[in-house]
């Protein structure tokens, strides 16, 4: 791909997600929406593979029928309320539409199912894109929403958190394993969202930072399965030694700073007396943490055989820039004990 359309696609796609961020009328909301969704297909299917072509294409499928029901929601919203404001919505019809429509854009369960077989047909950078850059904007528009039935949210979120811990368990494919991943990090941010907005900002804050520190290293050992994932110490031995960390920290255990976000959410559904959410979320979390136990387990403690050619790759020329990963994996694993702070600042 020629750079000057590869520079246009990344601006387009940062101009979308600011148009979202700025707006506060459905019409401009869903225009930003729209050219975010425009600008990164390209980016995913500029590999001309037929695997990428097909996840290209059910992104598209799944995208125009969220932005669809968007547009007719807040039309509707315009029709009943004569209002276009994001933040006057008062009907509870369009407001219940276009959180579906919003989880839909995401991928939270139940209508999470075009989001593994996207993220399995796309390379590790345009799989971390779709799982870190393309959730800002739909979740700028969420965390404005005021619903009027809150239910609503805690179903969709104890859902995604029971949907990515059970659907991961049986996977071998190192994309559709981070997709379910990514439905249960959503579900602990929509279950918190209605009683504390900034917890919720941290919790994506957090995830995002996690979830590109996993997607780099994937990318660096050229990794798609749990079994090439054996052969990482020959590639990386310094990393290989550092994964199981990021996965550790992915799945919520302490003293890791995944630990965070599931830390304050949970003590913030026991203060909003949601004992029985909470105790839901941090078993479904149990079913996330096998998964990842199961990557850290096939990476650093199966060794698999490996003739004569298989033990150099380390003598090979070095593999691309490493310090983003450097930088998300030190977060990753180290940003605990500064809970405290984050949590304060997010509140100001």
């Amino acid at each position: 791909m020629s750079p000057y359309i590869l520079s246009a696609l990344c601006l387009g796609l940062g101009l979308g997600t600011t148009i979202t961020f700025a707006s506060s009328h459905w019409l401009l909301a869903w225009m930003g929406i729209e050219m975010n969704t425009l600008a990164i297909l390209p980016l995913m299917a500029r590999h001309h593979h037929p695997r990428a072509v097909e996840a290209t294409t059910k992104y598209f499928l799944a995208q125009a029928a969220a932005a669809a029901m968007l547009l007719f929601a807040s039309t509707t919203n315009a029709w009943l309320t004569g209002q276009w404001d994001i933040q006057q919505m008062s009907h509870p019809l369009p407001t219940t539409m276009i959180i579906i429509a919003l989880a839909l854009k995401i991928g939270l369960a139940p209508l999470h199912s075009w989001l593994p077989e996207v993220l399995q047909g796309l390379d590790p950078t345009n799989s971390q894109l779709l799982s870190t850059w393309q959730k800002l904007a739909p979740f700028g528009l969420i965390l404005q929403l005021q619903p009027t039935n809150p239910t609503i949210l805690v179903l969709l979120g104890l859902t995604s958190t029971m949907v990515g811990g059970w659907g991961g368990l049986n996977q071998t494919q190192l994309g559709k394993i981070l997709a379910y991943s990514s439905i249960a990090h959503l579900g602990w941010m929509i279950l918190v969202l209605q009683f504390s907005p900034s917890l919720t900002l941290l919790t994506l804050i957090t995830y995002m930072t996690m979830t590109s520190a996993t997607f780099l290293v994937f990318k660096l050992t050229n990794s798609t399965n749990i079994n090439t994932l054996a052969t990482s110490w020959t590639k990386a031995p310094a990393l290989t030694s550092i994964t199981p960390l990021i996965l550790l920290s992915l799945g919520g255990l302490p003293p890791l700073t995944g630990f965070m976000p599931k830390w304050l959410i949970l003590q913030e559904l026991t203060k909003q007396d949601l004992a029985l959410p909470a105790t839901i979320a941090a078993l479904s979390a149990l079913l996330s943490l096998y998964f990842y136990l199961r990557l850290s387990y096939a990476m650093t403690l199966t060794m698999s055989p490996n003739n004569l050619i298989g033990t150099t790759p380390w003598r090979l020329p070095p593999p691309p820039p490493t310090m983003p990963l450097a930088i998300s994996a030190a977060l990753t694993t180290l940003m605990l004990p500064s809970a405290p702070s984050l949590a304060t600042l997010l509140t100001l």
